[in-house]
């Protein structure tokens, strides 16, 4: 009895043994399964094939680790600066060049703390919100001030031009690369102070110059008179030139423009502008459309807005073919179109289209520079010695002094290609808008 009982409890024994051991195995097989759905060696026992997969597993993390590394060493050599923050705007990392920009000496690798109370700076903060919002890369400008407890090390801080090019990544987080524009900026105002100090000294010389010419303009008879009178014509235009480069100088330095702001019609003040421009025109049989859903009135400086439309509709006359329209457009948008979850505020926008040439894709992010040339087919041609029509000389300054008065007034403008017309399209908007109810006839 007492044998027949071992052997009772030993076979039960051995059977709750093995169950176990199945249980076990099917854990391990569903365990390992999207493990060894790439192994090719399955034909081992659950254990070893265990070691073996756990061994993977650790040499893919060193990878990992390794390739962490390598592409930090990459981003620390950078010249450029990059951090990345998490979904709380936490600072995870940045490189050496992004410590340095935004002096970070405070953060060490590792610590994880709010990137604005390290980087006290609005625009920044702001560019990280807007692309994880929107979740699209962004760009951004703005001059950086540092900031430091200590007022003595205050005055020792210089301000920095940025740039900053963000990127929207997984679970919230955003990188953000930063270029130091400074010493960019630098260079460019050196050499516009260069300038302006060559154009100031020129003023004198050429003034003189179209004395004399002036002088011997009366004294001279044909056919000898043409050859001051093409004189006269050349020193007008550097006269020209250094004036609009004076004035474009001094608008791009002083950070208020002074403006004598009134109320302004539009459609009176193209119209005032078109006539003057009118005889130009006409040796093209070039005409004008102007469109608008109301007559429209907006608080300007005058004379800075009449200097406007005169570039942008001389350009748009030299540049247009022959018996064609140019085209001008006032209607009113909101900030909301153009800024999504921006207030609801008025903004005039104005369309001038012309059928000319338009503009080569080199050159849409320069038409406002100062001196930019684009395609040849663009420049002006010389006015004909026997026309009497005296055409505005073209001084390579024009778009750029536009864009300055168009900022000054709180606007912006664009340059692009019309897709319909095929020639160029300048827009303009403009806020602080005033509509007048009652609408009047200018037909």
């Amino acid at each position: 009895m007492l044998l027949l009982g071992f052997f009772l409890g030993l076979a039960v024994g051995l059977g709750f043994w093995l169950w176990q051991q199945v249980q076990l195995n099917g854990y391990l097989e569903r365990v390992l399964q999207p493990l060894t759905a790439h192994s090719h060696k399955i034909d081992l026992p659950l254990l070893g094939r265990l070691r073996q997969e756990m061994s993977t597993v650790k040499r893919q993390q060193q990878d990992l680790q390794l390739s962490l590394q390598t592409y930090k060493e990459l981003l620390d050599f950078a010249p450029l600066g990059y951090l990345q923050v998490d979904e709380e705007n936490q600072l995870l990392w940045c490189n050496q060049q992004a410590r340095e920009m935004l002096h970070l000496q405070r953060w060490q690798a590792g610590q994880v703390r709010l990137l604005l109370e390290l980087v006290r700076s609005y625009e920044l903060d702001q560019l990280i919100e807007q692309t994880r919002d929107w979740q699209k890369p962004q760009v951004r400008e703005w001059v950086f001030h540092p900031s430091r407890e200590n007022a003595t090390a205050m005055s020792e801080l210089k301000s920095l031009a940025l740039q900053a090019s963000s990127l929207p990544l997984p679970k919230g987080q955003v990188g953000v690369f930063l270029e130091n524009h400074q010493p960019l900026l630098d260079i460019n105002q050196q050499r516009d102070r260069s300038f302006s100090d060559l154009a100031h000294e020129l003023r004198t010389p050429l003034t003189s110059i179209r004395l004399v010419a002036e002088t011997l303009q009366s004294r001279l008879e044909p056919p000898l008179d043409r050859w001051v009178n093409r004189l006269m014509q050349e020193v007008d235009r550097l006269i020209n030139l250094v004036q609009n480069w004076l004035e474009l100088t001094q608008m791009e330095n002083t950070s208020t423009m002074q403006l004598h702001l009134e109320t302004v019609e539009v459609r009176s003040l193209i119209a005032s502008v078109w006539e003057t421009l009118e005889p130009l025109a006409n040796l093209n049989s070039l005409s004008m459309t102007y469109s608008d859903s109301e007559s429209i009135c907006i608080k300007v400086d005058k004379s800075r807005m009449y200097q406007v439309f005169i570039n942008l509709l001389d350009n748009s006359i030299k540049y247009s073919p022959p018996s064609t329209t140019i085209h001008i457009e006032a209607k009113f948008i909101t900030t909301k179109e153009i800024f999504p979850g921006d207030r609801n505020s008025p903004v005039l926008e104005i369309n001038i289209i012309d059928s000319g040439v338009g503009f080569s894709p080199e050159d849409l992010h320069h038409v406002f520079e100062r001196f930019y040339r684009g395609d040849k087919a663009r420049y002006r041609s010389p006015v004909s010695e026997s026309s009497s029509t005296t055409a505005i000389t073209g001084s390579g300054l024009g778009l750029a002094i536009v864009r300055q008065i168009i900022l000054a007034h709180g606007g912006d403008i664009k340059a692009m290609n019309h897709p319909e017309t095929g020639g160029a399209w300048m827009q303009i908007q403009l806020p602080h808008v005033m509509a007048n109810s009652s609408k009047q006839d200018y037909s």
